[in-house]
């Protein structure tokens, strides 16, 4: 989200800077770190960050002597000294690792946040969750952490909110998640807008429908939803371009031929391009591709995928030995003997058969190249989802970034698994960009009070970042 947002802010005019940054996941801190080099990390709780962040004031409210401390909304009955007793011997250095920590703005104090964006975990929420808490969901530790995420707000009271969730959030438990975040807003005196968007309206080929919760003082412009930018029921893919087996293992390979597509050439941007040459700290690799390695498929799934035809629409039901009722129901062959693999285990499997009443079409899919993928998730498991490459024997690598808008520069730590769960649990760069560039709008008063804008011609594959007037503050960015 932080990625897009600062980009699309770059778009408007605007120097949007990702400031400070918390995730309990070590691996996705790690990927924060390789990408923004300006932002300072943490890697825990939210709620153990609010904690930390309201200690932190205490701090600089103690020591405020020769710190000059004095922020908005804030007098001496709020004053929260308190005398530090049995630490004589180290006082000094408390207050001049305070004093210097509040000069190079360690941690953010109540009004020194302009945006705090994020997205509390969807586990709790989505409908793949078989075992959600419908009668009590904040009773989910996953789904207190909307909770938590307000509680933030409340504290930092920044100028502007951006909340993500699943759509199922408007649906679960008769929406209750989604009505206590909007009235949590409506409580602390912000304006407030929900809506949908989906990414596939701004240029990617996946389709992935996500909420997003706008929020902003009294005294700001409500940023606006952005219209779609291109259709989604039918998407021009990319060339085959590398030939990647199921056993691949290389971390990085250089590209073989130059872009086929508007995309291509979109996402093979090098960094200094993206985000400007003063804000590019590392080498551009534009001619080397990072991450293109898959999950690895086991052997008896591996031999099931080969025999999966290289064609539009290809999937389990391809396989011999099945038949197709009336109904659209998939069933064994009664006159055909059941096929099996050499460690004995049916080629077509009974998950596969049963999987949504035998009606679905996903186990073992191929997707194709005119065509969109539903939603990337956090495993690429080829039993319940069209993931498959459309030619080759595997499922889909890190190039699964792609799907999500990251561009090729961009760098994932972790294992295979760990960076496949950071790209699902991602919002797609593009998305975010479009909503950077609205808020951007907003924030420079040029936009009006209108729910829906209209993005300028090309937005989707635009990045040529516009020279920005030096009056113009710079913006931090609080993601969490």
């Amino acid at each position: 989200m932080s990625t897009g947002l600062c980009l699309g802010a770059q778009l408007s005019g605007l120097n949007l800077v990702t400031k400070w940054a918390v995730d309990s996941d070590k691996a996705a801190c790690e990927s924060m770190k390789l990408n923004h080099t300006e932002t300072q990390i943490r890697n825990e709780s939210a709620v153990d960050f609010l904690d930390l962040l309201k200690e932190w004031e205490r701090l600089c409210r103690c020591y405020a002597v020769g710190i000059g401390l004095d922020w908005k909304g804030y007098g001496p009955s709020e004053d929260t000294w308190e005398p530090i007793e049995g630490l004589s011997n180290c006082e000094e250095s408390i207050r001049n690792f305070v004093i210097e920590g509040f000069k190079s703005k360690i941690l953010p104090l109540p009004g020194e946040v302009d945006v705090v964006c994020g997205g509390p975990p969807c586990q709790g929420i989505s409908g793949y969750n078989r075992f959600r808490n419908f009668n009590a969901p904040l009773d989910d530790e996953r789904n207190r952490q909307i909770v938590v995420f307000m509680d933030i707000v409340q504290f930092l009271k920044p100028k502007y909110v951006l909340m993500e969730n699943v759509v199922d959030m408007l649906k679960f438990a008769k929406a209750t998640l989604a009505r206590y975040a909007l009235s949590r807003l409506v409580h602390m005196n912000y304006q407030a807008r929900l809506g949908i968007m989906a990414a596939g309206c701004y240029g990617l080929p996946q389709f992935r429908l996500r909420v997003f919760l706008w929020g902003c003082h009294p005294f700001e412009n409500l940023p606006q939803f952005p219209l779609p930018t291109h259709e989604v029921i039918l998407r021009g893919g990319a060339s085959a371009e590398f030939e990647v087996s199921n056993e691949e293992n290389n971390d990085q390979m250089p590209y073989t031929k130059g872009p086929q597509t508007e995309f291509q050439r979109y996402i093979r941007i090098p960094k200094s391009e993206m985000i400007g040459l003063a804000a590019c700290e590392v080498e551009d690799t534009q001619s080397v591709l990072f991450d293109h390695r898959p999950k690895k498929l086991f052997e008896d799934d591996y031999l099931r995928v080969c025999q999966i035809p290289r064609k539009k629409g290809a999937n389990f039901r391809d396989l011999p030995g099945l038949i197709i009722d009336a109904n659209n129901t998939v069933q064994l062959d009664p006159t055909k003997k059941r096929t099996l693999l050499p460690s004995g285990k049916p080629q077509v499997p009974d998950y596969a058969l049963n999987f949504w009443e035998g009606k679905s079409l996903r186990p073992f899919g191929r997707l194709w190249w005119d065509e969109t993928m539903p939603t990337v998730l956090t495993v690429p498991d080829a039993h319940h989802q069209v993931v498959l490459h459309p030619e080759q024997n595997r499922v889909l690598t890190i190039e699964i970034a792609r799907l999500q808008g990251f561009p090729d520069y961009y760098r994932f730590f972790g294992t295979v698994k760990e960076r496949y769960r950071q790209i699902g649990n991602a919002v797609a760069v593009p998305v975010g960009k479009a909503l950077g560039y609205a808020m951007g709008l907003a924030w420079l008063k040029q936009s009006g009070d209108e729910p829906l804008m209209t993005l300028p011609s090309n937005f989707a594959f635009s990045y040529k970042v516009p020279q920005l007037s030096t009056s113009s503050s710079e913006v931090q960015n609080m993601s969490s």
